[in-house]
């Protein structure tokens, strides 16, 4: 399993834009091009959002995957739009796993 960290600077005023644009590209890479999908993530610091993208490895993540869906172009070039700058922070290979999703029986 691959892991990729993305940390995403957002112009004053442009959250809620970049959210949903980020929620469309994020489905259609999921749709086209392998990934297990994203998480979207709210930061300590201003305007920073923390995305973290799960994929089977990295050989799938680094795949040349040309998207040509009309949405994806149109949710891409907003995201663009909203961006002070971007940055993939972490490329992380899973060395142990025990994240769950569900919780522990309370006693």
């Amino acid at each position: 399993m691959f892991i990729a960290v993305y940390e995403f600077e957002i112009k004053d005023g442009c959250e809620d834009r970049f959210r949903k644009a980020w929620l469309q590209v994020t489905k259609s890479i999921y749709q086209h091009c392998g990934s297990f999908g994203s998480r979207l993530h709210y930061s300590d610091k201003p305007n920073v959002l923390v995305g973290y993208a799960q994929w089977p490895s990295r050989e799938q993540w680094e795949k040349d995957n040309r998207l040509t869906d009309e949405l994806y172009e149109v949710a891409r070039k907003e995201m663009a739009e909203c961006l002070v700058q971007s940055k993939t922070v972490y490329k992380l290979d899973v060395s142990d796993d025990y994240l769950q999703t569900t919780l522990a029986a309370q006693h």
